[in-house]
């Protein structure tokens, strides 16, 4: 019998608020970048009775919300029974979707499940986001579903992964999605997990942010005005000059405001793999982060005891490393991002992909680059080892990188606003100099 989810006040298991559950491992794309490896589905993934009973475990521990993701969801044949389950224990009911195969009676019937919101990957204009998904057709099935979702009366939301292919093309990926009636926008920088670790050349330099992060501001104000809006994700931001905006939903129905304060993994966030395995958070290296599987160990047991899932609960600086020991925001900031560190060092505790080092390297004159040196392995949620070297700014053969100037402008933006261009790359000195006058000192600003 469906059960509702417990009562906060009398529930002494009360912990995770948000639960991103693989249904299964099959995808019907072939994603360059996946951090899954998804494709074939796991060899011992949870049956339906044993899925139910996961469904009926997380209302226990009081999960607010359950996000379906895989591979691709509703490859698994139970997944709308499943959906139904959730629904009906109280939980919000949301999916992450390539698209792909999505059809209009889908839409309607997961509309009749219960899902309020789904989120479509755009990962880029038609050609690199084709390429980037492994499916000739898959730019063209991706704003299908958007429609789809649309008509069906759900809200969607679209996300995308930043890095070489589809840095210069963001202002045109938010045309697109605000002539499709998206809503929401999460944007994330590629890192190198599952796929993305065999092709590091797709990888953005952590000294090309300063020309990413104007641009990313830019899009946030655009989406204030016309929708979508823009939600950088937790691997985006850390302390430069727009981080209380980029963790701002301004206008938004659900308005917050605030900045970074750490990871949420195991304390707000909670990651199922299709097999039953529990981690702290979905996209977290499997072999490092699993706590148990509900199989062997009930759900409030794992969540309680499992040191893999309450690694957040007991920080200290100390657990910090290289330079995210010595920042000024360690103690709050506590290393960025856990899963961006991890997959770049095998290691938390040192996120290369950070405004405010970006900014601190600039301001020195220096870039700080990140070079694999040991291959992932092959196995989904796998990492290789990088190392960082800080170089000087300047030399004949050194790398051009992302740059403003590469930026894809929609043509009517740029003749409503010819200084455009010129007006963020002054934000982006300006960043760099002020850094430099506040935090350097007037001696060595020369």
């Amino acid at each position: 019998m469906p059960i509702t989810a417990p009562d906060p006040v009398k529930s002494p298991y009360l912990r995770t608020t948000y639960a991103v559950w693989e249904l299964t491992l099959k995808c019907n794309l072939k994603c360059i970048h996946c951090g899954s490896r998804a494709g074939a589905k796991r060899p011992d993934e949870l049956s339906t009775a044993e899925a139910m009973d996961l469904v009926h475990q997380l209302a226990e521990v009081g999960i607010g919300e359950v996000s379906m993701i895989g591979g691709e969801a509703f490859l698994r044949p139970d997944w709308l029974d499943i959906a139904r389950e959730i629904k009906a224990c109280g939980m919000r009911l949301t999916m992450t979707t390539g698209g792909y195969g999505m059809t209009p009676k889908m839409a309607e019937e997961m509309a009749k499940a219960g899902f309020t919101g789904v989120s479509v990957s755009v990962d880029g204009l038609r050609k690199e986001h084709n390429l980037l998904r492994g499916r000739e057709r898959s730019w063209s099935w991706c704003f299908k579903a958007i429609e789809a979702i649309r008509n069906a009366g759900m809200k969607c939301g679209a996300n995308t992964q930043i890095n070489r292919l589809s840095a210069p093309q963001l202002p045109q990926i938010f045309t697109h999605l605000r002539d499709a009636g998206v809503y929401t926008w999460q944007l994330q920088f590629t890192v190198p997990m599952g796929n993305a670790a065999d092709r590091p050349e797709l990888l953005l330099q952590p000294w090309e942010l300063g020309d990413v992060f104007p641009l990313i501001h830019y899009l946030w104000l655009r989406g204030v005005e016309e929708r979508p809006y823009v939600y950088p994700g937790n691997n985006i931001g850390y302390f430069g000059p727009y981080e209380r905006r980029f963790r701002t939903m301004e206008g938004h129905e659900t308005e917050s405001h605030g900045f970074w304060s750490g990871s949420t993994a195991g304390v707000l966030t909670l990651g199922i793999e299709a097999d039953g395995t529990i981690k702290a958070d979905p996209s977290l290296p499997t072999d490092d982060y699993a706590g148990g599987n509900i199989r062997d160990t009930s759900l409030r047991e794992l969540i309680r005891e499992a040191d893999q899932l309450t690694f957040n609960d007991n920080f200290d600086v100390r657990d910090l490393w290289g330079f995210c020991r010595s920042c000024e925001f360690a103690e709050i900031c506590r290393g960025g991002d856990t899963w961006t560190a991890h997959v770049f060092f095998d290691r938390r505790g040192n996120n290369p992909y950070c405004h405010h080092r970006s900014l601190y390297h600039a301001a020195r004159g220096e870039r700080e680059l990140v070079q694999l040196r040991t291959r992932a392995c092959g196995v989904p949620f796998d990492n290789g080892v990088f190392g960082t070297e800080i170089v000087a700014e300047g030399g004949a053969e050194q790398e051009r990188g992302f740059t403003l100037d590469d930026v894809q402008w929609p043509e009517g933006w740029l003749g409503a606003d010819p200084e455009l261009p010129a007006r963020l790359a002054g934000e982006r000195d300006r960043a760099i100099e002020a850094w430099r006058a506040t935090r350097i000192g007037w001696s060595e600003a020369g």
